[in-house]
Formats: C-alpha cells, structure tokens, sequence
C-alpha cells in the first residue's frame, strides 16, 4: 500500500513556519489532516518530533491549546536542536482510535509510522529518509508513543510520554466507547510491555511523567513496576498537575529536552 494523494497549504497564506496536509490515507481508506512546525531553514536531514494527541483532539490541539510551537521556540532560543514538529490527527474515529491498527475500522497505527512519515518526507525539505524519528503524546497519544515507539524500535531514536494511557482498558475513564471496538486481531498488539521486550535489545530511550493529580498517575506507576520487572530501561517523572492542558504545555519541554540531548549524543 502506498500513500494516495496530498494536498499542501501555500506558504504564502499558512501561518508563520506552519503547514498543514491533507493526505489520503492508503491505510484509513481516508483523507486525514497533519499539521507541520518547522523553520523554513536550509538544513537537511532534521530530527521530526511525532506529537500524537489525546481523545477528542485533533491534528491542531497540540498548537491551538498546548501553544507546542511557542514552547520550541523558546527552547530554540535556549539553544535547543532544530526539529521538525509533526502533528497528525490519530484517524478520527470515535473520540480516539488509540493508533492501534483496527481491521475494518483502519489501520490507525501503519497512518502514523508509514503515511505520516513518508507524507512528511515527501513534503518537508528539511526532512528526508536520514531524519531521525523521535516519538511523544499525551493521554492516548502517550500510548501511541509508548507503544508505537516500542514495536517499531528500531526506527525510532526516542519515546517520551505524558499522562499517558497504559493500558486499553484505561480508555474506558474519558470516553464511552465500547472496549470491544478497541480489540485487535493479535492479542500482543496492544501490549506496550509486549513489545518493549521483544525488542529489549534495541530499545531507544524512553521517559514518561504523570501529574499526582492525574486520574491515570496509579497506571503510570504500575507501567514504571511493569518495565522495571521487565528490565527495561527508563525514566518516569512525577510532577504536580492533573490531566490537563496548562500540565502539558509546561511539561512538553521535557521531552523536547530529552530529545535533545540524544541529538546532542549521535
């Protein structure tokens, strides 16, 4: 399968560093939107950042109600790496398709890793197949990251999540749809622990935080004990804070500091 089509905002009407795609998705059967932040620089080869939202959201959220872009840009200022930050909708299904490849519903996880990616490279000329991959999300776009960032392992240079959904079951707390719906053909496929060890030796590194005020902080602890009994490396930070959009708006630069500083070591 291949990615259809894409259609491009014209930086002449876009926001300031700002594209949006289109993009008819050979995996979803769809069209389904990315937002894109990214300096028109002469770089090649830069680092993309994936940023996967929560249920509810959309491609948008992390901009238009986390302002991302402004925190990158004063870490940028700091002196933080040039990235590429890749904001795509999970499908749009439901209040959230959790990125988890659903038969007949679509294949939310190949949208992220194959069509964004490659709709991505195609589009960006900053970007190109030499660009390293660096996973992150919130809530459900924490799962996403975790368990995308652990099956596809070896593509993947870092994972950082936050208030992340550990579990399927997890979902149940912000939406109303059946868990049923969420069932995959394999029963392995959305297991993030599953997957971070069976590819335990190539694991990239990993970090996670979760506010102790958030409805998913005893998950979040259970998933450290869990990676813990599995020997796998990671770090997981406890803040103050709930699950909440002025939470993540701090703690984004968590992870675009962690990503960094893998950057800074390659």
């Amino acid at each position: 399968m291949t990615l259809l089509r894409i259609e491009q905002s014209n930086p002449q009407y876009a926001r300031p560093n700002t594209t949006t795609l289109t993009l008819y998705s050979s995996y979803l059967g769809r069209r389904q939107d990315v937002s894109i932040y990214a300096q028109n620089s002469q770089s090649t080869d830069l680092p993309i950042v994936v940023l996967l939202h929560g249920v509810y959201g959309n491609n948008w959220v992390w901009m238009d109600l986390g302002g991302v872009h402004q925190v990158y840009e004063e870490l940028r200022q700091q002196g933080l790496c040039e990235f590429i930050l890749v904001m795509p909708s999970d499908g749009g299904i439901w209040d959230g398709s959790a990125y988890l490849p659903l038969g007949n519903f679509g294949d939310f996880d190949s949208w992220i890793v194959k069509d964004v990616l490659d709709a991505v490279k195609q589009s960006i000329p900053m970007a190109s197949e030499n660009s390293r991959v660096y996973l992150s999300g919130l809530s459900m776009g924490g799962f996403g990251a975790l368990r995308l960032g652990c099956k596809y392992a070896q593509d993947i240079s870092g994972i950082s999540a936050h208030s992340a959904i550990t579990k399927v079951s997890d979902l149940a707390l912000f939406t109303d749809t059946a868990l049923e719906n969420y069932k995959t053909h394999d029963a392995n496929e959305a297991d993030i622990i599953y997957w971070a060890t069976k590819n335990h030796q190539i694991m990239p590194p990993l970090r996670f935080d979760c506010g102790r005020d958030d409805e998913l902080f005893q998950s979040n602890q259970a998933f450290a004990k869990a990676l813990e009994n599995s020997d796998i490396s990671y770090v997981f930070d406890i803040n103050d804070g709930a699950h909440e959009w002025e939470y993540w708006t701090k703690h984004v630069a968590q992870t675009l500091r962690f990503f960094d500083a893998i950057e800074l070591k390659k």
